[in-house]
C-alpha cells in the first residue's frame, strides 16, 4: 500500500462526513465528489465500505428515495453523532496538519536558499 493510500484511509471517513454534512448523497455521487476535489484515486468501491461502517456506528443513516434516471438511491445523512465526529476529525486533522505543513515549507525554504 502506497503512503497516500495509507494517509487517505486514515483521514477518509472525515472526508466522507464532511461531503455529507453539506448535502445528502449517494455513493456513487459522493465519490465522484471526492474525485472532484482531487481525490482522484477514491473509488465507488473505497466509498461504499467506508459508509457502511460510518452507518454502523450511527455517523451517518441512509435513506432509500427514487431516482429519476433508474432505480432507487439510497441517501446518507449525517447524524448529530457524525456531527460531532467530523468536529474532533476536523480538529484532529488540524493539529497534525499544521505543524507538518510547517515543518515541510521550512525544509522547501532551506532547499531553495541552498539553490541560489
Amino acid at each position: 500500500m502506497s503512503f497516500r493510500s495509507q494517509l487517505l484511509k486514515g483521514i477518509m471517513d472525515g472526508c466522507v462526513l464532511a461531503v455529507i454534512e453539506k448535502e445528502a448523497v449517494y455513493g456513487y455521487e459522493l465519490s465522484k465528489k471526492l474525485q472532484d476535489i482531487g481525490l482522484s484515486d477514491v473509488s465507488e468501491g473505497t466509498i461504499y465500505p467506508v459508509l457502511l461502517r460510518l452507518q454502523k456506528n450511527s455517523l451517518i443513516r441512509g435513506e432509500m428515495k427514487p431516482s429519476e434516471s433508474g432505480p432507487n438511491r439510497k441517501y446518507y445523512y449525517l447524524t448529530d453523532a457524525g456531527k460531532e465526529t467530523l468536529e474532533t476529525i476536523a480538529l484532529e486533522w488540524e493539529q497534525v496538519f499544521l505543524p507538518v505543513h510547517s515543518l515541510f515549507q521550512r525544509r522547501n525554504n532551506h532547499e531553495s536558499k541552498a539553490t541560489d
